[in-house]
């Protein structure tokens, strides 16, 4: 059976290729990308020396169906972050540049236990996440093992 190890890159399409340009630089710049790859003056491709995010400008036929959050196809795209404080400086970053945030850092218990996340739109109004998941550290065996035979023993 084939084995995926990782996810290579991903390429969304957007109605204004300068604006979008501007607005992932500036993102993705914050997320320690590197523009790398540009050509035919509408597809630009970051790296961050894992993965490649790319946009490429819709054709007319496509600048004519705006994105709507609820159609079939694209949900959102999450970036997982190291720690919370990274997520917190992604927050930053896009008060800064005046993204539109959906929803500032916060704990998103409904998603698990140590799941912290801000929520943003790109220009089209594609959703994207910063993440960070550390759920909480379970007791060691050992230390249950001791509780117990110390119980037993009461």
């Amino acid at each position: 059976m084939a084995r995926v190890i990782g996810i290579d890159h991903l390429v969304i399409r957007v109605s204004d290729y300068a604006r979008s340009k501007r607005f992932y630089n500036a993102v993705l710049g914050c997320l320690g990308f590197k523009l790398k790859y540009e050509y035919g003056g509408n597809h630009a491709g970051w790296s961050n020396g894992k993965t490649l995010f790319w946009i490429g400008e819709a054709d007319s036929e496509g600048k004519k169906h705006p994105h709507r959050f609820g159609n079939i196809g694209f949900h959102h795209y999450a970036f997982e972050l190291s720690k919370r404080a990274d997520v917190d400086e992604l927050y930053a970053c896009l008060k800064k540049i005046k993204a539109t945030v959906v929803d500032p850092p916060a704990d998103y218990p409904a998603y698990g236990d140590g799941y912290y996340a801000v929520f943003f739109l790109d220009p089209d109004g594609l959703k994207l996440e910063g993440m960070v998941f550390i759920p909480p550290k379970k007791p060691k065996k050992k230390a249950a093992a001791r509780k117990t035979r110390a119980t037993r023993r009461r």
